[in-house]
């Protein structure tokens, strides 16, 4: 183990006036530029970043070979090559310190910069393990990272140690900067001053005291332009970005801001919590809006984060509108997750006034549904319980960190996969604004959805007419008993839930948790794990005639079929008679809290490939090469379309006969009725029309592409449609948040 020891007796600050800056000065303002022989000041934060090329020769500095404009010199230029474990050590002074790491990912020294994967601790906890750079960049479309830590240091040093992930000889890791500055003591770690709501396990209160390290995922500036840390407040340079690449639908709502109003801080708030300007912008729903339309719609944002962690989620709020004055005036509901954060939220009760910042803080748990990155959604909504006298609900900033687990002192998650990076790719996709009928939309909608009706029911009443009528249990209309077993044992599929477990995650069956009935039965919310995992909990009515032969059916198929799109089973219970499913918590309805005017797009993407293939949307697996893996059609034409096989997707029987430009605008439009998110489909009056004229183009033999191909099948493919949720449909029986 080499050890790198860095003792700075002469920290490198800068002077700025404390009203200015707010009334904290840091005692460790510590900027290293790895790799670099000599000190520079930059630009964008005013530092002096001190170079370490001259102090030590057990790794190896290497500069990134063409280093793009847009990437900062200081300090992604220079790095710091290591092949085996290599520790810096910093003295400081006891107290919560920020930890900034800087990484670019560049062949340095002509090696393959992705076979470069990063540990590093800090005295006992965990910041990260197994990193790759180049997949995060890609990830979340950025040129160079910053991981930004947030540690307290108990003693007069603090040791950061890194080490390739690997043993392997061409094992290496790299970094270009390290930042070590000091901070308030009370302004993250707040311990047994000011326990905090864990949302979603009310009245259960939350610490974060020392022993607890966080990660910054993000700090936005809600409706403003991005702060750059010269101009943070309290000495402490973060970075404040904006806020547009995370809200979800079209519908942005406005952006009020007074750059000329002064600004206070509430009492408890000290100056140094948010930059002035951060306060002096927002994003708000229509204040003055006639009448209750706010009502119909929420302000979202969405934030990818790692599975099975806590969320310190913290919430900026000051009234701009100086004739908002008093309390009741503006009230609004506040969401984590689709679960209430705040039920009836009052900034002005607050804060006293307008032009006065507060904040709020929250934690909230994300289950460890899977390992990859899900979203933490944002909410705000008007509450019209409270009769307030605006409708209207506004942000001003938010702060998202990521906490350590208790026991293993861990802030580390695995990296996003090459395919999270291309679901992503699409996110800003929500940007655009496109004005479409929605009365038109609205039409269709409740068309097809009175279809999609007519045909379930259907089904259910020729099921219902086949079912065998001399079976006297209704429990052993789907299983036959074996030596006093259910045949239902023998079915290969995830874990049998014993009854006792699942009526102690739903109470006993608590009709307060109850979240919807169906024709099978009851749905309820329940939770294992002490509440880190929920779980929807569908009970059959044993006074139901039908149900039986579905519970079987639903076992067998889903207990083969994992989907992203697609709820997945985690277990069941046949004890005492009961016909008990149990499934991952999905509580937005597959994604994204609500079925809107887009919900029924992916379906009607699955049914034009399955006209174009001839195919069912979901098949058997090759049985001959011992695959019974269900195939997804959806999944297989998106494979085909990405590899450019085009020709595996049509049916041979008509291959010959479609005309080129038709299947172009005919499978353009397919393909995007599959995005991913809702705002990236086209809307229903889009593929109508590019549907129409596929059909022409059939007609003509394509003689009419040079007119009109070009700009209509761009105008589907580029999700021009009404990106705004609209209007919401909803089973729930007690709705918490949309």
């Amino acid at each position: 183990m080499h050890i790198f020891v860095i003792i700075f007796n002469l920290l490198q600050l800068q002077l700025f006036t404390i009203a200015d800056r707010g009334t904290y000065v840091p005692s460790e303002n510590i900027v290293i530029n790895c790799g670099s022989s000599a000190s520079e000041v930059t630009e964008y934060d005013g530092r002096n970043w001190t170079g370490d090329a001259s102090t030590t020769k057990s790794s190896q500095i290497a500069e990134a070979p063409g280093i793009p404009v847009s990437v900062p010199r200081v300090p992604y230029k220079t790095a710091r090559i290591f092949r085996s474990q290599f520790t810096y050590t910093f003295n400081v002074t006891p107290g919560p310190k920020f930890v900034r790491l800087h990484f670019y990912p560049a062949s340095y020294l002509g090696m393959d910069v992705s076979k470069a994967f990063l540990s590093v601790t800090a005295g006992n906890f965990t910041l990260l393990h197994n990193l790759s750079v180049p997949l995060n960049t890609d990830y979340f479309h950025v040129a160079y990272l910053m991981k930004e830590f947030i540690i307290h240091v108990s003693g007069s040093t603090l040791e950061l140690t890194f080490s390739p992930s690997s043993n392997a000889t061409a094992a290496f890791a790299f970094v270009n900067g390290i930042e070590v500055v000091s901070m308030p003591f009370s302004l993250y770690f707040r311990c047994l001053n000011a326990p905090l709501p864990l949302v979603g396990h009310y009245p259960a209160l939350y610490y974060i005291c020392n022993d607890t390290a966080m990660e910054t995922l993000y700090r936005l500036n809600v409706g403003g332009d991005q702060i750059t840390p010269k101009y943070d407040t309290g000495t402490m340079f973060r970075t404040w970005e904006e806020d547009d690449p995370y809200i979800f639908g079209g519908d942005k709502g406005i952006e009020p801001f007074n750059m000329s109003m002064p600004i206070s801080y509430a009492n408890g708030v000290p100056p140094y919590a948010a930059p002035k300007d951060v306060y002096r912008t927002s994003r708000s729903m229509e204040t003055f809006k006639a009448g209750l339309i706010n009502l119909n719609f929420n302000m979202t944002w969405f934030f990818p984060v790692d599975s099975g962690f806590k969320y310190l989620v913290r919430l900026h709020f000051c009234e701009i509108y100086s004739q908002i004055t008093k309390v009741n005036e503006v009230v609004f509901s506040i969401y984590l997750n689709n679960q209430t954060a705040d039920a009836s939220f009052d900034p002005i009760s607050v804060s006293g006034g307008p032009g006065v910042g507060v904040y709020q803080d929250y934690v909230v748990m994300v289950s460890r549904a899977s390992e990859a990155k899900q979203d933490l959604w944002l909410d705000l909504h008007p509450n019209k319980y409270s009769k307030p006298l605006y409708y209207n609900s506004y942000l001003n900033g938010v702060e998202i960190f990521k906490l350590s687990s208790t026991d293993e002192k861990n802030l580390s998650a695995l990296n996003p996969s090459p395919l999270d990076s291309n679901l992503r790719s699409g996110v800003k996709a929500s940007h655009a604004i496109v004005k479409n009928s929605k009365k038109l939309t609205f039409i269709l909608i409740v068309c097809g959805t009175a279809a999609v009706v007519i045909l379930v029911l259907l089904c259910l009443i020729l099921c219902k007419i086949n079912m065998p009528r001399r079976i006297i249990s209704w429990f052993d209309r789907f299983s036959i008993k074996t030596n006093n077993v259910k045949e239902v044992n023998k079915i290969p599929f995830g874990a049998h839930i014993p009854l006792q477990e699942i009526k102690a995650a739903t109470g006993n069956f608590d009709e307060a948790l109850i979240i919807g009935i169906g024709g099978f039965g009851k749905v309820y919310k329940g939770s294992f794990d002490g509440g880190d995992t929920y779980v929807a909990v569908k009970r059959g009515d044993s006074l139901s005639e039908q149900g039986a032969l579905e519970y079987k059916t639903e076992i067998e198929f889903l207990s083969k079929l994992r989907h992203h799109n697609l709820v997945s089973l985690l277990g069941y219970c046949n004890e005492d008679e009961e016909m008990i499913l149990v499934y991952n918590f999905m509580a937005k309805y597959c994604k994204f809290h609500k079925l809107t005017e887009k919900s029924d797009l992916y379906s009607l993407g699955v049914v034009l490939l399955e006209v174009l293939s001839a195919r069912p949307a979901v098949s058997q697996g090759d049985v001959d090469n011992n695959n019974d893996e269900p195939l997804m059609l959806a999944e297989f034409a998106k494979l085909c379309f990405e590899n450019g096989n085009l020709e595996q997707i049509v049916d041979p029987k008509i291959e010959g006969e479609i005309v080129k430009e038709c299947f172009e605008v005919y499978l353009g439009v397919a393909m995007k009725c599959l995005a991913e998110r809702g705002v990236e489909r086209p809307s229903t009056g889009d593929v109508l029309q590019n549907l129409e004229l596929a059909k022409r183009l059939q007609r003509n033999g394509g003689v009419t592409r040079e007119r009109n191909t070009q700009r209509n099948s761009n105008h589907a493919l580029q999700g021009n449609s009404d990106l705004t949720p609209g209007i919401e449909f909803s089973d729930l029986i007690m709705p918490v948040g949309r």
